[in-house]
């Protein structure tokens, strides 16, 4: 609720400050599509936090399978449906090889995708070089322009893909267990939860979003080249963090993560209203993600406080309770 008001109250600010230039159509659009992105890459490295995991490879993924998409339909012809079937399954299966690492070489998934980020930053610049790739397809430029009611179709699909992690995470059985994985992995393991399906599942469906995110830039950008996924790796973590999302695992928030996004990308409205310059929305972003930790760890810190001194005061009491009638 406090980060919906905050979305709101700002988003009113700024309009009223543009004398209400952001409320046409055009302007919401245009909102609308680069938030679109801004929420999938969120809610992959969302999904990984669920399980006390980080995925480092967000923007180099994201990136590679930008140009890998573009480049099937613009060298080789791929029609455009195949192409995309093609990077979600791409997506898919570097996720899946992302979390069998992990728990194979029972490394923290930081240094995994670190490796792999480097990996796949190579396989970028090998497949766009320092060419500037067009999707070469007409259709996927067509969707990633389209809107109904001036909401962008391709943001509509960043709120589909939300819904079902939601849905996944709250009412699915294995949805559940990762975050069981990830808030307390011994009281998991002993109530017969596998850990290590449940780190697979969640850098796989990490995987397959960023994909998602990949389809979209390449959809709403007139071409792609080896800069791109290059900026994701921060928002990626500001959304899911300042969201309410837990560094240490099980506690995560599908909607706060949304409107976290939309805050981030009211900073950089301000920006650019305001003509500020652009090193001030990370510089922004940053304090307000480490603040949030901070913020965080002491709170969980006095939880930690609080719940130890209760049995010292019950325990005080009853031995009270017991030598007053002596």
């Amino acid at each position: 609720m406090t980060l919906a008001a905050v979305a709101v109250i700002g988003f009113a600010a700024l309009a009223a400050d543009s004398h209400g230039s952001l409320l046409q159509g055009n302007a919401v659009r245009g909102i609308l599509t680069y938030l679109s992105v801004p929420i999938l890459i969120g809610l992959a490295q969302l999904v990984v936090l669920a399980a006390g995991q980080m995925n480092l490879s967000v923007g180099a993924l994201g990136g590679f399978l930008s140009v890998f998409t573009a480049a099937l339909m613009a060298d080789h012809g791929v029609p455009a449906p195949l192409a995309i079937g093609i990077a979600l399954l791409a997506g898919t299966v570097i996720g899946a090889v992302n979390g069998i690492l992990v728990v194979v070489t029972r490394i923290n998934g930081f240094i995994v995708t670190l490796g792999t980020m480097t990996i796949l930053l190579g396989l970028q610049y090998r497949v766009a070089g320092t060419r500037t790739i067009d999707a070469g397809s007409a259709a996927l430029q067509r969707f990633g322009s389209m809107s109904l009611l001036n909401v962008p179709t391709i943001f509509m699909v960043a709120l589909v893909v939300a819904g079902g992690l939601a849905f996944f995470l709250r009412r699915v059985v294995a949805g559940r267990r990762l975050l069981a994985s990830g808030g307390n992995p011994l009281a998991a393991e002993l109530s017969g939860i596998s850990n290590a399906r449940s780190l697979v599942l969640a850098h796989t469906l990490s995987g397959l979003i960023i994909a998602v995110a990949a389809v979209v830039a390449v959809a709403s950008a007139p071409g792609v080249n080896k800069s791109i996924g290059g900026d994701w790796l921060l928002p990626s973590f500001a959304a899911p963090i300042i969201g309410g999302a837990a560094l240490a695992g099980g506690a995560v928030s599908v909607l706060g993560a949304v409107f976290a996004a939309f805050i981030v990308r009211l900073v950089d409205l301000a920006r650019a209203q305001y003509s500020l310059d652009p090193s001030w929305v990370n510089f922004t972003v940053g304090a307000v993600v480490l603040g949030t930790v901070v913020i965080g760890r002491v709170r969980e810190v006095r939880q930690t406080r609080s719940r130890r001194a209760k049995p010292d005061t019950a325990s005080r009491s009853t031995n009270s309770t017991v030598r007053s009638p002596a």
